[in-house]
């Protein structure tokens, strides 16, 4: 069974990250997400860069499959964006298509919170947990930021869990304060020293001192919480087997 899906594609342009769509999202299919309202919990899981529709679809039953395994029986959804910018592949164009994708995660953010704060009107008792995993990291951060421009968002996302994350702690420094108010428990942040693909982001300047590689270097914020692990490589589907209990 394919895992259903929050949907933002073509949203969004893939080489300039121009907004295309002013609608807030789609969902698939519709009919499961009216099954929600007897749930008492949901995670929602986050792609990261390089991740057409299908792959992405990929990335959702990894997440449920593996959280089935270690005992979560509550839904795992998706949500899925406008990830495989123009170029990526390629050395000389790697960069832009990374500053787009990272354009584009952030709009999203503004789409992922509609969808959260509707789910809410809808299942006011529900309880949402996010996962990210890579650039869906800061998919997630933006999430928070446009969430805690409402006070009646406060606590409103139960947990979010990072893994090979490619924004930095700075980042999270910078919005500790609406961290500290959108988060209700805790963020955990899943970070590998020898995750390559970060190192190569952080060598070339790309991303320096990703948080997924470097983890906070020291530095503390409330809710944050973090744990070293060594994935094959970066992955979703190596990080994915690094988890051994959740939330």
């Amino acid at each position: 069974m394919i895992a259903p899906r929050i949907s933002t594609r073509r949203y969004y342009d893939l080489l300039d990250g121009k907004t295309l769509k002013t609608n807030s999202y789609s969902l698939y299919p519709k009919n499961f997400f009216d099954t929600l309202e007897s749930s008492k919990e949901i995670v929602v899981m986050i792609h990261g860069l390089r991740n057409d529709s299908a792959s992405a679809a990929k990335k959702f039953e990894i997440a449920r499959n593996r959280l089935r395994r270690i005992g979560y029986k509550h839904p795992v959804i998706g949500f899925s964006y406008d990830s495989n910018t123009r170029g990526a592949h390629l050395k000389k164009t790697e960069l832009r298509a990374l500053r787009v994708g990272q354009k584009i995660a952030q709009k999203n953010g503004k789409n992922l919170s509609r969808f959260i704060a509707d789910l809410k009107k809808f299942c006011p008792q529900i309880k949402i947990r996010l996962i990210g995993h890579s650039l869906g990291s800061q998919v997630i951060l933006s999430t928070i930021d446009f969430l805690s421009k409402n006070s009646s968002n406060k606590n409103l996302i139960e947990t979010a869990h990072f893994f090979g994350a490619s924004i930095t702690f700075n980042d999270l420094k910078k919005n500790r304060k609406k961290i500290n108010t959108v988060i209700n428990k805790k963020i955990v942040n899943y970070f590998a020293p020898s995750d390559e693909v970060l190192q190569y982001a952080h060598d070339t300047n790309s991303v320096k001192n990703p948080l997924g590689l470097s983890g906070s270097m020291g530095g503390k914020i409330p809710k944050y919480a973090e744990k070293k692990v060594k994935p094959r490589n970066h992955r979703f589907a190596s990080y994915a087997l690094t988890i051994r209990n959740f939330p």
